[in-house]
């Protein structure tokens, strides 16, 4: 087999030893004695690709109607039963429990490795509490199960705690010590922009490995499935203060179907309602965000800083580079302060940073964002673009780790943001307490880190601001804050016409060397 790296074509899917077929909705195999094996990732894609051979079903298993009309309310009543979770009653240092199907939850098929054996879980409602739900689960059959969650002792040796969930396509999301739920990640990301409609791959079986009585990770298989695309997926799962998700994966691309237009790896989803750079009125909260900036670092060297927006209508922009270092959705600010909710907590919430295993190639990392009225919805998106994608018929392997980070988290190595303002200072009304038209645009960015902290207040940093041909930088400033010893810039840019965007970049710079990573910000009309 081809070694896990990015990116490795070939122009079918590879042939298999294990004979496979599937029976009754559940993964069966059979090893001859001369190929016997532990179960693990190329028994999968052995699947995907036999799969990638058919056309898609588009067809979730059909739920009972009592199931499929659930309230919200009434979904969220049926528990898994806390004394039933998978590897319990064998003390092993992992636990994991499954959601119920119901509402729009749709069914997923879970299987059990043990000494490299998988085996299918069937659905059994004794493991639940319906709650004050009125169900008879008994006439259902077997209706699979809605995702799983796996728990360790992620913050105390006495208490197993929720670690990683799998539900919802191809979403996934994990935690490190001390951390809440925030932004996910997903298998795929497929025409999130460039087409008329996205594709939303899914995750349609799960192999759960059961663990060794000193296991440093937890490890799940996925099948994923789509209109133009099967996969097959390993996520070995690290807890600790930052847990990491190390994926392997290898897809195919159905023959015969249309090329993807944005062919999206390792995406991760989040959230930003409003923050330092785009305050809200009427909200006594300062700040609400599950993420605050883009960050990525290029395999030339440099690192850059784009804060996130809610902006007024759908915002696509991208970074092109010959190679990517790795890329993530930060939570820098982890302050209680900044967010002052003492109910969502969003100072806990993880960054999420990626890491390429393997060369990946040139490409982009694309930021999707659109307007949301709330901070129910995730409204950003980041990935990675490969230059060259795998047309109908391909396939393709790829490797990658997640790092799930609090306050010890992924910073560059010299200087980086610490806050991004944007206003517009004092300026003088007209008559009628209007302000003029086309003002310039002012920023207020603030850096810190090894390459500023010890600097004398009279150390030459420069501001080294540039923007497009629709902008002019009018001023540019670097100083020393004597509040908290931070370097401050202070930028004033014109538009040269306010109905078309401007797009900025500017670092700090002491002797010709720089010393920040870039920030990088699009003044939208």
């Amino acid at each position: 087999m081809q070694p896990f790296g990015f990116p490795l074509f070939s122009s079918s899917p590879a042939r298999f030893l294990a004979r496979l077929s599937l029976t009754a909705g559940f993964v069966v195999f059979t090893l001859g004695a001369a190929n016997a094996h532990a179960w693990g990732l190329d028994d999968v894609a052995a699947l995907a690709a036999q799969r990638a051979q058919t056309p898609f079903q588009n067809k979730p298993k059909a739920l009972p109607a009592e199931l499929a009309n659930l309230s919200y309310d009434e979904y969220r009543d049926i528990r898994f039963n806390r004394d039933a979770p998978l590897w319990r009653k064998d003390k092993l240092p992992y636990e994991a429990n499954f959601f119920h199907v119901g509402r729009e939850v749709v069914s997923v098929r879970m299987h059990e490795i043990v000494g490299g054996v998988a085996k299918p879980m069937r659905y059994n409602p004794a493991d639940f509490n319906f709650g004050k739900n009125k169900l008879s689960p008994q006439g259902w059959g077997d209706v699979g199960y809605g995702g799983l969650r796996i728990f360790s002792n992620l913050n105390t040796p006495d208490v197993k705690d929720e670690l990683a969930v799998f539900q919802g396509a191809s979403y996934f999301r994990a935690l490190g010590s001390g951390q809440r739920y925030g932004l996910s990640a997903r298998g795929l990301a497929v025409d999130t922009v460039g087409a008329a409609k996205e594709e939303f791959p899914r995750f349609t079986d799960f192999w759960l490995e059961r663990p060794a009585a000193d296991a440093k990770q937890v490890t799940v298989y996925a099948l994923l499935d789509s209109e133009r695309m099967t996969g097959a997926y390993r996520f070995d799962i690290k807890p600790g203060e930052n847990t990491t998700t190390e994926v392997h994966a290898r897809i195919f691309m159905r023959a015969g179907q249309n090329k993807v237009a944005t062919f999206g790896v390792a995406p991760l989803t989040s959230m930003f309602y409003f923050g330092e750079n785009q305050p809200r009125a009427g909200d006594f909260r300062p700040e609400v965000h599950d993420s605050d900036g883009l960050m990525i670092a290029s395999g030339d060297g440099e690192w850059l800083w784009r804060p996130l927006q809610n902006p007024a209508r759908p915002l696509t922009t991208s970074f092109s580079m010959k190679s990517l270092k790795g890329f993530g959705l930060m939570q820098r600010d982890r302050s209680y302060r900044s967010y002052e909710d003492t109910e969502a907590r969003y100072e806990m919430r993880p960054s999420a940073w990626v890491t390429p295993l393997g060369d990946w190639g040139a490409g982009r990392v694309e930021l999707f964002q659109f307007p949301i009225p709330d901070e129910t919805h995730d409204n950003v998106a980041a990935y990675w673009v490969p230059e060259k994608t795998p047309a109908p018929g391909q396939s393709l392997d790829i490797a990658y780790q997640i790092s799930w980070q609090g306050k010890n988290q992924q910073y560059p190595p010299n200087g980086w943001v610490t806050q991004s303002r944007r206003g517009n200072g004092f300026v003088l009304t007209n008559k009628d307490g209007t302000l003029p038209p086309n003002l310039p645009t002012q920023f207020t960015v603030d850096f810190a880190g090894p390459a500023l902290d010890n600097l004398p207040d009279d150390a030459p940093i420069k501001a080294v601001a540039t923007a497009d041909a629709n902008g002019r930088v009018v001023e540019s400033l670097a100083y020393k804050n004597p509040a908290n010893g931070h370097w401050r810039m202070t930028l004033r840019v014109q538009r040269v016409n306010p109905a078309l965007p401007v797009e900025l970049r500017a670092f700090l710079q002491l002797n010709s060397n720089a010393v920040s990573e870039t920030w990088t910000y699009l003044i939208t009309p």
